[in-house]
């Protein structure tokens, strides 16, 4: 047998509504004091955007209109975890990338109708978060010194307590007074309602908008793809013009040597004996070059022992003493990854050691290598004069493609003074 449904009307069920919303109301309350807090750094970062609009005019704002967006999103951040967490579910947003030069990081941010949505909140809750908050504090307020004005109003001296207007100095005006609370408390009770309403509006304009996140997800991979043709391209050039000016050169002249000693062989046996020893001394520089290439495309040492060991010796050949720290343990195995995933790792490494050895004037270098199955983590720290900048073309550049050609990312942190760490996570 059933039990019988909860009534959802008459007596019982204001009651039930009354308790749920009384019991609901600190944390509403609490929840808009915050939003007036929030509301007053969106006022103030409206006054920036102002600002900021003002001087591009000039041109001279113009490189500041990515760094201003970047500086709001800890507040749109926090804002949108305040109002998931009340609501029950995560409100996620995607930002492009504004990477590159000014014009691609310009074009990135006006283009990204998530920077629109931030401003837009910005505009609303500056305007609205600190009223709501001045009402959440000053409904309940009210609510009680109406109550109490019958307690206090023969206490103090006449001609003080004003309610609404007039002023209370008789029995029926103080009782009037009490009745007045009963409309401010009903008010008081619809804060938890209200408080939702700020999460709504907070989610609608900063949660995701139809398609962004698969527009974001697409610039994205076209970014990497881009970024992962031009390093291939780079890299073809590379081991082309290794092997031309390299190997084959050296391999041609073994050709002409013993050509040259062939036709020596019978006049002059010692000449053509000592153009043979220069041929294989040649031939020998030449291996010496063609392993050095094949190194360059894929090391060896990573088929044959992994990336820790080949990460080791690549520690071990640094010019600076180098620590290699594996999952806080130095000897623990890090296990297999997909080979391209290996050889990213392992030319980032590569890569950012030299930087530190040319740049850093750091005396002691750390690579930590860990992560998950699902992502491989590296990170170089060195304790140098720190200051390092990513610039077009140069060694972090190049970290951060390899990166994004595998769908993962690179972050830099290199305050003045040092130290720098280069964390790189790679998708497994």
């Amino acid at each position: 047998m059933s039990a019988d449904p909860l009534p959802t009307r008459g007596p019982a069920a204001v009651r039930r509504r009354a308790g749920s919303r009384l019991r609901a109301l600190p944390g509403s309350i609490g929840y808009l004091l915050v939003g007036g807090v929030s509301g007053a750094a969106a006022t103030v970062a409206l006054v920036g955007l102002v600002l900021v609009a003002a001087t591009s005019l000039l041109g001279v704002g113009i490189p500041a209109i990515p760094e201003f967006l970047r500086l709001i999103r800890p507040l749109t951040g926090f804002e949108r975890r305040r109002a998931g967490k009340r609501l029950g579910a995560p409100i996620r947003v995607a930002y492009r990338p504004m990477t590159g030069g000014l014009r691609e990081r310009l074009t990135a941010a006006l283009r990204d109708p998530a920077n629109g949505r931030d401003i837009a909140w910005l505009w609303l809750h500056g305007v609205s978060g600190t009223v709501v908050a001045l009402l959440a504090v000053g409904l309940p307020w009210g609510a009680l010194n109406q109550l109490a004005i019958p307690v206090y109003w023969r206490i103090v001296p006449p001609g003080t307590v004003e309610s609404f207007g007039f002023v209370v100095d008789s029995w029926p005006l103080a009782a009037l007074s009490a009745l007045i609370a009963i409309p401010l408390a009903a008010l008081v009770l619809q804060l938890p309602t209200v408080a939702r309403w700020q999460a709504v509006l907070a989610r609608a304009l900063l949660g995701p908008a139809s398609g962004a996140e698969l527009a974001v997800r697409v610039a994205e991979l076209t970014a990497t793809r881009a970024a992962a043709l031009d390093a291939h391209g780079a890299e073809l050039r590379r081991i082309e013009r290794d092997l031309h000016d390299g190997a084959q050169a050296r391999i041609a002249a073994v050709i002409m040597q013993l050509g040259l000693a062939d036709q020596l062989r019978q006049r002059d046996p010692r000449a053509a004996d000592e153009l043979v020893r220069k041929a294989q001394d040649t031939a020998e520089a030449a291996l010496a070059e063609l392993r050095d290439a094949v190194r360059g495309i894929y090391p060896p040492v990573l088929a044959d022992r992994g990336l820790t060991s080949a990460i080791s010796a690549l520690a071990a050949r640094s010019p600076i003493p180098c620590t290699l720290d594996v999952d806080g343990e130095a000897s623990a195995p890090i296990g297999r990854r997909p080979a391209a995933v290996e050889a990213a790792a392992y030319f980032v490494i590569a890569e950012a050691l030299t930087n530190a050895t040319k740049h850093s004037g750091a005396q002691q270098l750390r690579v930590g290598l860990g992560g998950t199955a699902e992502v491989l983590t590296v990170e170089v720290h060195d304790d140098g004069v720190g200051a390092a900048v990513e610039a077009e073309g140069g060694g972090l550049a190049g970290i951060r493609r390899r990166a994004q050609a595998l769908d993962g990312r690179m972050l830099l942190s290199s305050p003045p003074g040092g130290p720098t760490v280069v964390r790189v996570e790679l998708p497994c």
